[in-house]
């Protein structure tokens, strides 16, 4: 009886054990190995697979767990910063064995990932084939060179590769194109991923020349592991034709010399270039920075340069990391004709020089350093071409080929930005919020406007509700002034200012009423939280709020009459509710001549910045208690939700084709998204949840928060989250990269509901 207890116990514990396992299993994060080389080795692949890494862990770092697995030879034995489960001697046929073991036995590795240079491999001539004939795991593998024309046994040992892979990543089309007709490598399983770049804030370029002491000079550059392939003296024979003509020019030449050269060749490269600078005299006008640069300092130098050079005489080079850092930068490029360079520098974003051909360097370098206007152009144009190949992008689409080939049980979700008020804060001047910026740069020219500081003073103070950061009190003070500063005698607001803080002629051209509604919203908002503010804000705002009523009053404007009932309703006053009330009665009016059994809406259109009609009469309902705005609300919001919503994704109605009643179609528009719209349905959602607390509002706020991050129809980023600021729009086929003040200010505001 006791044997047959104790037999129990012991199944019964038996059991929970199993169950437990199972349980950690279930719940622990995939695995991802990463077969690679890595930092500290000076290689530009282990600086590739290490960017790689960093931006699937800032994007998706709750998705999955990165391994990596260094890839070393016999002679080399690096410390790494990274916990190390697995590590390749490439020298050695039977790790190659062992590592496949050892990941096939991990039942949290989903998939293994596997940057391919065919130097790697070459000490164990089979390792890498009996790898990939003894893992049982999914493996996809990066092709960093594709060499064109191969003979037989390399067309064989490519296609050998590509028979256990997944997927094949190519940096190129060329790439791509050359995988399929010099290998017979099925299309459908060549992925191209451009080389990442990276997001730059904007810098002052004669600031960063002052610090490295290059104070009025024209900066040429290049950088990389130096080596005769890099075929630097091109330059140098080009450089007394430049000087010629440029006399303040000067040739800075970054990074040390490749460690494999250094262990074959010793500096001989180095010594022959030194002797071609002192031959033709060009000591004054050449700088050697024989260092393996910090990526920070490497930036620095990068941005400081007004012409970058890339003189490779490798015919086969498919892509170069130097280049896509160089082009990330915004530097005006003059290359040699790799298939990375034909494919980027098209459209003027470049000038393409044949091999070995310093004249033709030389005249493209004088006819840039001659041309300001065009250099500029050069780097406008290079920053909009390289922005969808951002590390943040790469990401992305190294993702979607994950959980395509996860087997399900790889799900990618993105991990919330950190709050940065970086472009905020650069936008601002001690006036108020600039309104436009040319990428990133503060564009003064364009003003100010009413509408951009109302909607930056509520940001901060929901930031300031979240974080109390006290350097937001001065935003908060700044914002609160500008308005103050617009409002006119008879209580109404002007909207455009100019750079010279005067009232432009702009405002007797349009309808301000949308803009003053916005005012009143956001000094509402701001009234809101007096428990937390210092008190003389609250005082101002109520002060200008009652000083505007009877202009609120008269409004008519569908959106205008929207905001006023917000901040009405954020006011909390009740000597205020009446007109509140009034304003929501016109809205359902205007609802109840509208509506129809397939259109429930306000007007016979949907606009921009739909969803805060449904969300003011959400909040005049919990002002005054009326069901008829809360069914109005209820009725028009979902109505709004079944035209944006697609699936998991949204669509917000495009401006390029706003949606008529005559045609209730989906909304089909190809680009033309605001993320204002997309700002203020986050903003609406959250304020349903709260009311209603039903989990489909707060599902379809993080679906939609989403498309800031990605998850849109380009799958390429709206955030930018170096310099904080939000992109202007989504259009067809590109973003506009343009950080003005709505959109950042409108991300901002959707940021703080999560």
């Amino acid at each position: 009886m006791n044997k047959n207890i104790n037999s129990d116990v012991e199944d019964k514990a038996k059991r929970q054990a199993e169950n437990s396992k199972k349980h950690i299993v279930k719940n622990s994060k995939p695995e991802i190995v990463f077969i690679s080389t890595f930092p500290p080795k000076v290689c530009g692949i282990a600086t590739y697979t290490q960017d790689l890494i960093q931006s699937l862990q800032s994007k998706f770092g709750e998705s999955f767990t990165p391994v990596i697995c260094p890839m070393e030879t016999e002679e080399e034995n690096y410390q790494y910063e990274e916990h190390i489960k697995y590590r390749l001697n490439t020298s050695d046929a039977v790790s190659y064995l062992e590592i496949a073991d050892q990941i096939n036995k991990n039942n949290n590795i989903r998939l293994v990932m596997l940057q391919h240079e065919f130097g790697f491999f070459n000490e164990a001539k089979n390792g890498l084939p009996l790898f990939l004939r003894n893992l049982k795991k999914d493996v996809i593998i990066t092709f960093h060179t594709v060499l064109p024309k191969p003979d037989q046994e390399l067309k064989e040992k490519v296609e050998e590769i590509a028979a256990f892979s997944k997927s094949i990543i190519v940096m190129t089309g060329i790439s791509a194109l050359i995988l399929s007709t010099d290998y017979d490598i099925p299309a459908d399983k060549i992925t191209v991923i451009p080389h990442g770049t990276h997001l730059l804030p904007f810098t002052n370029k004669i600031s960063l020349k002052e610090k490295y002491g290059l104070k009025d000079k024209k900066v040429l550059s290049t950088f990389g592991l130096l080596g005769s392939g890099k075929n630097l003296e091109t330059t140098l024979e080009a450089l007394p034709e430049i000087i010629s003509r440029n006399p303040d020019v000067i040739f800075l030449i970054l990074g040390k010399t490749h460690p494999v050269i250094v262990k074959n060749e010793g500096e001989e490269y180095r010594e022959f270039l030194y002797q071609t600078i002192k031959k033709h005299h060009l000591e004054r006008h050449t700088r050697f920075i024989n260092e393996y640069l910090p990526l920070d300092e490497l930036l620095e130098y990068l941005q400081l340069t007004d012409v970058y050079l890339f003189t490779s005489k490798d015919r086969n080079q498919a892509v170069s990391g130097t280049f896509s850092y160089a082009i990330s930068c915004g530097c005006p490029i003059v290359s040699t004709p790799i298939p990375h360079a034909l494919e980027v520098l098209k459209e003027d974003t470049g000038i393409i020089i044949d091999f070995e051909a310093p004249k033709q360097l030389a005249a493209a370098v004088n006819t840039l350093l001659e041309n300001e206007t065009k250099r500029e152009k050069l780097r406008s144009k290079s920053l909009e071409k390289m922005a969808p190949t951002a590390w943040e992008n790469s990401s992305i689409l190294h993702s979607m080929l994950f959980d395509k080939f996860g087997d399900d049980k790889i799900k990618f979700h993105y991990t919330l930005p950190n709050i940065n008020l970086g472009h905020i804060k650069n936008m601002t001047t001690d006036f108020g919020m600039i309104q436009f910026s040319k990428i990133s740069k503060p564009d003064i020219d364009s003003g100010y406007t009413l509408d951009d500081n109302a909607r930056a003073m509520i940001a901060i103070c929901r930031d300031f509700e979240v974080r109390r950061e006290e350097s937001n009190l001065e935003l908060i003070s700044i914002y609160l002034n500008f308005i103050a500063f617009c409002q006119q005698k008879d209580g109404s607001f002007l909207n455009y200012v100019d750079e010279q803080r005067k009232f432009t002629p702009q405002n007797d051209d349009v309808n301000l009423e949308d803009s003053n509604g916005r005012a009143i919203w956001s000094l509402g908002y701001l009234i809101s939280l007096k428990e937390i503010l210092p008190l003389e804000f609250s005082e101002i705002a109520e002060e200008i709020i009652q000083k505007n009523l009877i202009c609120a009053q008269k409004t008519h404007s569908t959106r205008a009459m929207a905001f006023i009932i917000k901040g009405l309703y954020y006011q909390n006053s009740g000597s205020n509710i009446p007109l509140l009330k009034e304003l929501a009665d016109r809205l359902v009016k205007m609802y109840q001549h509208e509506a129809k059994e397939d259109w429930h809406w306000f007007e016979s259109y949907m606009t921009y910045g739909n969803s805060l009609l449904p969300e003011a009469l959400l909040c005049a309902w919990l002002a005054a208690k009326d069901d008829m705005y809360k069914q109005i609300a209820h009725e028009s919001f979902r109505f709004l939700l079944s035209k944006i919503m697609v699936g998991d994704d949204i669509k917000v109605i495009s401006n390029k084709g706003w949606l008529q009643k005559e045609n209730t179609e989906k909304n089909t528009s190809a680009g033309g998204e605001q993320p204002i719209d997309v700002a203020y349905t986050i903003l609406a959602l959250s304020t349903f949840y709260n009311v209603f607390n039903d989990e489909k509002y707060l599902k379809m706020m993080r679906n939609s928060f989403n498309w800031f991050l990605g998850k849109n129809h380009l799958n390429q980023i709206i955030y930018n989250p170096v310099t904080g600021g939000c992109y202007d729009g989504l259009e067809e086929k590109n973003i506009n990269l343009n950080q003005g003040a709505e959109s950042t200010v409108s991300y901002l505001m959707a940021r703080h509901c999560f």
